[in-house]
């Protein structure tokens, strides 16, 4: 009987290989699937209107930074340790470049691009991070993937100096299409930790 209470109550994923950030999360799982879609859904609606000129981008990019600076906030609020203070420091980040995207001098082409590869650059790097680092849980590869894609937009819109509004605006719908596949996948990731960590929880009650 008790081989059988212990085998149903294995986790899908051992608590020591699992890191806070994707525990912490994992009760709120459902938010990072709400916020993925509402990242797909901008980014569908970024193409369909009409940017003509520079500084009409720059405020839409500056937008972005801004929903992705809240972003980082409210995972600030569901995570632990470390992980809440590296969310908070990205947060911020993205609020100065949000701020720079606004407000920069000049409104050209290549300063843009160099404002929205800054923000690609540090955006892949951190995703990359946290795929390497729940690398033992299902699905880790599609955030890695989701940040190598955002790191090589960020090394092409620094090497761009003959960017156009066309390619500036796709910059854009593609860094919030990526984005919202990463959320979505994380979502889905810290719902199959939770599988393994209400077992645990539940067996330290009764401990």
């Amino acid at each position: 009987m008790s081989d059988t209470r212990n085998a149903t109550m294995k986790p899908s994923a051992p608590a020591h290989l699992v890191p806070d950030n994707v525990v912490s999360t994992t009760r709120y799982w459902w938010l990072l699937l709400i916020t993925g879609g509402a990242w797909i859904l901008i980014s569908v609606l970024i193409l369909r209107f009409d940017y003509t000129t520079v500084a009409a981008v720059a405020v839409l990019f500056g937008m972005f930074c801004l929903a992705a600076s809240a972003n980082e906030f409210i995972s600030a609020v569901s995570s632990s340790r470390g992980w809440r203070i590296l969310h908070w420091l990205l947060a911020a980040l993205f609020v100065v470049v949000g701020i720079v995207a606004f407000l920069h001098p000049g409104q050209t082409f290549v300063a843009l691009a160099a404002v929205m590869s800054f923000y690609f650059v540090f955006r892949g790097a951190f995703d990359i991070i946290v795929a390497l680092t729940v690398s033992k849980t299902p699905g880790w590869w599609v955030l890695l993937i989701v940040g190598l894609i955002e790191l090589g937009l960020g090394f092409w819109a620094a090497g761009s100096w003959n960017a156009s509004v066309a390619l500036l605006v796709s910059w854009v719908a593609a860094g919030a299409l990526v984005h919202g596949i990463g959320e979505i996948a994380l979502a889905f990731q810290s719902r199959e930790v939770s599988h393994g960590v209400a077992p645990l929880e539940g067996l330290n009650e009764h401990a």
